[in-house]
């Protein structure tokens, strides 16, 4: 008598991919609410654009440096521990943030606790889940769960928007957030696992050799680790560096300011903050269709194009602003939601090809540059308001960057593909083959 295996119709990869998804959108409902608060929290409290950056300049600083820490966590003791801890902290710093009377408490809650939760769900999350899971279509995964996280920050943009013009104001604002986060938390339980050998399985597109043994050492050890060891290598420095003016020009320094620049040229702020709702829109689009591309085309090619074309962009900005919504401004909105991080996948890749299995970590502490960049722009653009009344230097200033961005990308230098015999294929067992169907 003879068995046989049943063939899974979903790959288990596919439901970890969806569930990390669902987790990145949830954190980034809190991480929509600072661009659309900051006038709302001026009117209050009377505090300064600057003072109100500084918080979300903490936020966005230690949401990158928490990156490669949360890695070596999930390493250490898993990814669905460290996803639920996270979401559980987020959600209670947004919701505290309604009781707040000092701008120290709002330093302390968007900053310290909301920064700290979203940055152990931030990018080392997507390059964890796609290292672990997936062989096969990793730049497709990596671009489908960037823009989640990206994508779900803008499109809560104008709920956060609505919600705020109602009489619940702000607070209402921000505890819809808190709501949004805590949703995800069951899903995450009930569907995400650490690794492919907990549900019997193989990495999609890949082998039982391909599920390797998790780091046993200190997170904080192995997050130290990997920046030594990645500190020796030129890459790193040049996809840091790139990855900070990646982090400036955008959430950095359009999504919290462009809603009150576009306000200061008497543009609506629900009218804005749809506009930037496009952008979500448009993000998903771009960034799956950037992972698309690195699995095919030379990341490189594809950094020195996103960053140019950004650069060119943002020096074309500012006369666009003013009360009525013209073609020329949608135009922009549809290309910076395109461009928006549809960096991240070769970044990634470019991770993968210098680091290997350091990749996570390393990616990490590349994304944590991204938001120091992201913080620098978040205070800068504040200041830069205070000083001149305008955001125009702001806008100007991180354009040139970009085109900097451009150029230290396409320096970095391949590493030469292993030479050798090609490996003979083998025909799959039954069981494998069905472990490995999706």
């Amino acid at each position: 008598m003879t068995t046989t295996v049943p063939r899974r119709r979903i790959h288990p990869a596919w439901w970890v991919a969806a569930v990390t998804f669902l987790a990145l959108v949830g954190a980034a409902a809190f991480r929509a609410v600072p661009g659309v608060l900051i006038d709302p929290l001026r009117a209050e409290f009377g505090w300064s654009v600057s003072t109100i950056s500084a918080a979300v300049a903490v936020n966005m600083a230690l949401y990158g440096l928490t990156a490669p820490f949360a890695a070596a966590l999930m390493e250490r003791f898993g990814i669905r521990r460290v996803v639920v801890g996270a979401l559980l902290l987020t959600a209670l710093g947004s919701g505290l943030t309604v009781f707040m009377t000092a701008s120290w408490q709002l330093v302390l809650l968007w900053g310290f606790a909301v920064g700290l939760g979203t940055g152990s769900m931030a990018l080392s999350l997507v390059a964890t889940v796609t290292g672990r899971w997936f062989v096969a279509r990793r730049g497709l995964v990596s671009g489908i769960l960037t823009a989640g996280g990206a994508t779900g920050q803008l499109v809560f943009l104008p709920v956060v928007a609505a919600v705020a013009q109602t009489s619940g104001g702000w607070r209402a604002a921000s505890l819809g957030t808190t709501a949004a986060a805590l949703a995800v938390v069951p899903l995450v339980v009930w569907l995400l696992r650490d690794r492919p050998r907990d549900v019997g399985a193989v990495p999609y597109g890949g082998t039982a050799a391909d599920d390797v043994d998790p780091v046993r050492t200190g997170a904080a050890r192995a997050a130290v680790q990997g920046l030594a060891h990645a500190a020796r290598s030129r890459p790193f420095w040049l996809l840091a560096a790139g990855f900070f003016i990646c982090g400036a020009s955008t959430n950095g320094l359009v999504q919290p300011h462009f809603i009150p620049a576009a306000h200061d040229h008497g543009m609506p702020v629900t009218t804005a903050a749809a506009l930037l709702a496009v952008v979500g829109v448009f993000d998903i689009a771009g960034t799956v269709f950037s992972g698309w591309l690195t699995d095919r085309v030379d990341p490189r090619v594809l950094l020195l194009a996103y960053y140019a074309l950004r650069g060119f962009s943002l020096f074309l900005l500012p006369p666009l602003f003013g009360p009525d919504l013209h073609v020329s401004m949608i135009a922009f909105i549809v290309f910076y939601g395109l461009d928006w991080v549809a960096t991240v996948p070769p970044t990634l890749a470019l991770c993968r090809e210098h680091f290997g299995a350091r990749a996570p970590v390393v990616f990490g502490w590349v994304f944590a540059s991204h938001q120091v960049g992201s913080a620098v722009a978040a205070f800068g653009g504040g200041v830069i308001r205070d000083v001149t009344g305008s955001y125009d230097l702001a806008w100007f200033g991180a354009g040139a960057l970009c085109l900097l961005a451009a150029a230290l990308s396409i320096s970095i230098r391949r590493r030469p593909a292993p030479t050798g015999p090609p490996a003979v294929p083998t025909e799959p067992t039954t069981a494998s083959a069905a472990t490995t169907h999706g």
